[in-house]
């Protein structure tokens, strides 16, 4: 049960709440653990209740009319998805794919419901995230339906070095293995045309990349989308 409670104490919604609270929490919680690759949400497989990114990170998406998917967040540790009974956190009608080995906690809409009741600061939190996941959302979906494969790719890259990013030599690496088929499938582009992207953009010092491994000049990067 400690351990329980410290992952849920690392979620962002949980971070202040009290000892007792979170006992309270933990009880009617469920972990489950996805492997790489796996689609836990569909438009077809609705699912109700909140859900909280442990260990892992997911990748939420749409696919437009001609089949191409279009990314509309990446969740990180830390991060929750899902709707309840008075909110949604913007996730309805989306794929949720899991981008690595990822742990993810849930709580049905009914406890959760009950929880918040009379913890007016809770819901504040929640307010917030709405707020934050919504603004993310509709950015994503502006760069991956107008800007050029490059813009696409850096907007990408930079959201990613925010959640996942590791300070190296004046650079973020980011902490996923992303192969340009993967980075592709990210932004509805082909591997061929997110290769001459990355290529370009490693020559002007924007990227460095390794095998299945980059790393972004985050200065560099926003001046080049600004």
């Amino acid at each position: 049960m400690i351990n329980k409670i410290w992952y849920l104490s690392q979620i962002k919604l949980f971070d202040r709440v009290e000892a007792s609270d979170m006992a309270v929490i933990d009880e009617g919680t469920r972990h489950t653990r996805f492997r790489k690759n796996t689609i836990i949400q569909s438009p077809d497989m609705h699912r109700t209740g909140l859900y909280f990114v442990k260990e892992g990170a997911l990748r939420l998406y749409i696919i437009n009319a001609e089949g191409k998917q279009f990314t509309v967040g990446i969740l990180g540790k830390g991060s929750t998805f899902g709707e309840v009974e008075s909110f949604s956190l913007g996730t309805e009608g989306v794929y949720v794919e899991t981008l690595e080995d990822t742990l993810v906690c849930s709580i049905s809409s009914e406890q959760f419901e009950a929880f918040i009741a009379g913890r007016p600061e809770m819901m504040k939190r929640v307010m917030r995230i709405l707020s934050d996941n919504l603004n993310l959302k509709n950015k994503m979906l502006e760069k991956m339906a107008l800007g050029t494969v490059k813009e696409k790719v850096i907007f990408l890259l930079l959201h990613l070095s925010e959640e996942f990013g590791v300070p190296e030599d004046g650079y973020l690496r980011i902490e996923l293995p992303l192969s340009h088929q993967e980075i592709g499938h990210m932004i509805g582009a082909t591997r061929e045309s997110v290769t001459v992207a990355v290529h370009e953009l490693a020559e002007e010092r924007v990227l460095r990349t390794g095998r299945k491994s980059v790393a972004i000049d985050t200065l560099a990067a926003q001046a080049y989308v600004s």
